[in-house]
């Protein structure tokens, strides 16, 4: 299965496998840490990668983006690897990126990689935003709150199926607050047995675990 149900804070969404999230009801796709431009900002400093991650990202945006049809989009903070990103990118990433926010309502949450975003960038920016039953941020609050979405975190975990051990992203959540996987080509991930996801989810919450061909469901018990 491409996308599987979940419920938060008596919200319906779907989970999708590329890590991007829809809330059919309101005709909203919401995606985190994209870290556009991350090999440009490597390569400032000396550290060099294969420069293709911002095309590789925004392809696989577009894709999720066709294939929902989203009338709104929210990007979850850390959208730029670093406040210059926006100025690093070629002008054919650009383009596509401007051609995916003039069809959509969209929405840019800042992060802690790009607090502040170039006033010339289309789409709106924010650093919070309230859509019905849901908030929307980068950085999880460590209060308790139902109905959060967030990133930052970059959730990853290691499961068993009947044939392999897998390793990748996640969506972490417990039914009230929901951590993001990231979306960005060059991401890394942060174990969901780690310490700050536990101090915001609690110990017993659900993984939706983001495999080759499909998402697979576990509680934490279930992890290895």
């Amino acid at each position: 299965m491409t996308s599987e149900p979940l419920h938060l804070n008596t919200v319906s969404l779907l989970a999708d496998l590329t890590g991007a999230l829809f809330w059919p009801d309101r005709s909203l796709l919401i995606v985190s840490d994209l870290h556009l431009e991350k090999g440009s900002s490597f390569a400032a400093k000396g550290i060099h990668l294969p420069p293709y991650d911002t095309a590789v990202t925004l392809k696989r945006l577009k894709k999720v983006c066709d294939r929902y049809r989203p009338e709104s989009v929210i990007c979850l903070g850390d959208n730029f690897h670093d406040t210059g990103g926006p100025e690093r990118m070629g002008k054919a990433d650009r383009d596509t990126l401007e051609n995916l926010v003039a069809a959509h309502d969209w929405r840019w949450i800042t992060g802690n990689h790009d607090p502040e975003l170039p006033d010339d960038l289309p789409g709106r920016c924010m650093t919070e935003e309230t859509v019905g039953a849901l908030t929307f941020r980068h950085e999880a609050s460590r209060h308790m709150v139902s109905g959060e979405i967030s990133g930052h975190y970059h959730p990853s975990a290691q499961i068993r199926t009947r044939q392999r051990y897998l390793s990748g992203r996640c969506f972490a959540h417990n039914g009230d607050k929901l951590i993001m996987p990231a979306f960005g080509a060059l991401t890394g991930g942060l174990t969901v047995r780690d310490a700050a996801i536990r101090a915001v989810l609690g110990h017993q919450f659900d993984v939706l675990f983001l495999g080759p061909k499909r998402i697979y469901r576990f509680p934490t018990d279930g992890l290895c």
